[in-house]
């Protein structure tokens, strides 16, 4: 039976379909991380992240008929070969300091934000794929709420990071404008 597809619903709106997009490029690009060099990986990240971040922050609202329908996809070895390969190629790059909400600093890592989000997206992609309406509206729902509890805040603090390594000697410039720095 063919369905018809009505496309004033939430689930099926210019704002899922593009997100669907950038979260699928990002998924693609970290599946094969072990092809590029971290100079790639860092430059690619700087670059989708903050279209994905955007994307992520006008999901629309959307009803879950059936939560029975919610499933997860990434298994726990798949997200540990994306973190190792990344941690391998950023080596001492990898880990940065970040405040927590108690404005304590506390240790973060490159390779394991890019892993979360990476699990959230593909769970994401794989349950929107799947032919029911009911799975798009837990995949919709699902990414909006982990968007503000959880790969939203990992997209922002490790972008900071990644600002910092791509621009460093603008902003050692900037700090020490009297100093000679090396490149």
């Amino acid at each position: 039976m063919d369905e018809k597809i009505d496309h004033s619903k939430p689930v099926y709106s210019k704002q899922v379909l593009e997100f669907i997009t950038v979260a699928n490029e990002y998924c693609l690009f970290f599946e094969k991380a072990e092809n590029y060099t971290s100079d790639d990986i860092i430059r690619y990240f700087h670059k989708i992240t903050p279209l994905l971040y955007l994307k992520g922050s006008v999901l629309p609202h959307v009803d879950v008929t059936d939560e029975l329908f919610n499933e997860r996809y990434v298994t726990e070895e798949q997200w540990e070969n994306i973190f190792k390969t990344l941690r391998e190629k950023f080596g001492e790059s990898d880990l940065y300091y970040t405040l927590d909400h108690n404005n304590d600093s506390e240790e973060s890592s490159l390779a394991d934000n890019m892993a979360d989000i990476y699990q959230d997206m593909k769970d994401f992609v794989m349950l929107y794929q799947k032919p029911y309406e009911y799975s798009k509206e837990n995949a919709v729902s699902e990414i909006r709420r982990l968007f503000r509890q959880h790969w939203g805040i990992r997209v922002l603090s490790a972008l900071n990071a990644i600002h910092r390594i791509i621009f460093r000697s603008d902003i050692d410039a900037m700090i020490f404008p009297d100093i000679e720095l090396p490149e």
